[in-house]
């Protein structure tokens, strides 16, 4: 008669211990994860947490990306369409003195022209902010920032050394997405004050 609760209470001692084995593995997994999101993600992580009001949300909503952009056929930029893209950067670079603004406008056109080139999808700002957060972490920070700026430029409240900010900041992520060292400030004044980084 006293076999039976001794194997009972052996039965229910090792489905306790299996119990807290899984529960401290899985505790370690999540917490390994944690860091694996936190050092591909660096700001960006912290960003997520504030935004989504807490790890888990956040952890997931950055999952989600990785998955997302593990999709897409994204593509280095060659050696010649590198060339054209820079030129094109210096060009509007050189004209911000004379045209803010306008400057600006392309800026932002030449940023997206070379997502697209890349394989980034055009969709909305949050969703291209989104997929650049996977690979490009710790520049993701100055397109919304740039971003920011656009948008308050569009309603007419932005002055020009918001403008100028602007620009370094899509200078920052297009350096980032075309995969080159900056580039050395000019010799003019004007285009040496855009290319200071902020």
């Amino acid at each position: 008669m006293n076999t039976i609760p001794t194997n009972t209470a052996v039965v229910i001692a090792a489905v306790v211990i299996v119990l807290a084995l899984a529960a401290i593995g899985w505790a370690v997994a999540r917490k390994r994860r944690s860091q694996q999101l936190q050092s591909r993600f660096g700001p960006e992580y912290d960003h997520a947490v504030s935004k989504f009001g807490g790890k888990a949300k956040a952890e997931s909503v950055l999952t989600k990306r990785e998955q997302r952009v593990a999709r897409l056929h994204l593509t280095p930029i060659t050696a010649a369409d590198a060339a054209r893209f820079t030129d094109s950067w210096r060009a509007l670079q050189g004209r911000f003195v004379d045209n803010p603004k306008g400057v600006l406008a392309d800026a932002d056109r030449l940023v997206r022209e070379l997502m697209i080139k890349r394989g980034y999808p055009m969709a909305d700002f949050e969703l291209r902010a989104a997929d650049i957060s996977v690979d490009h972490p710790e520049v993701v920070s100055n397109y919304r920032a740039a971003q920011a700026i656009t948008v308050r430029d569009a309603r007419g409240e932005a002055n020009t050394e918001e403008l100028r900010k602007a620009v370094v900041h899509y200078r920052t992520l297009f350096d980032e997405l075309l995969g080159v060292a900056p580039t050395k400030p000019a010799s003019s004044p004007a285009v040496r004050r855009a290319s200071v980084r902020s």
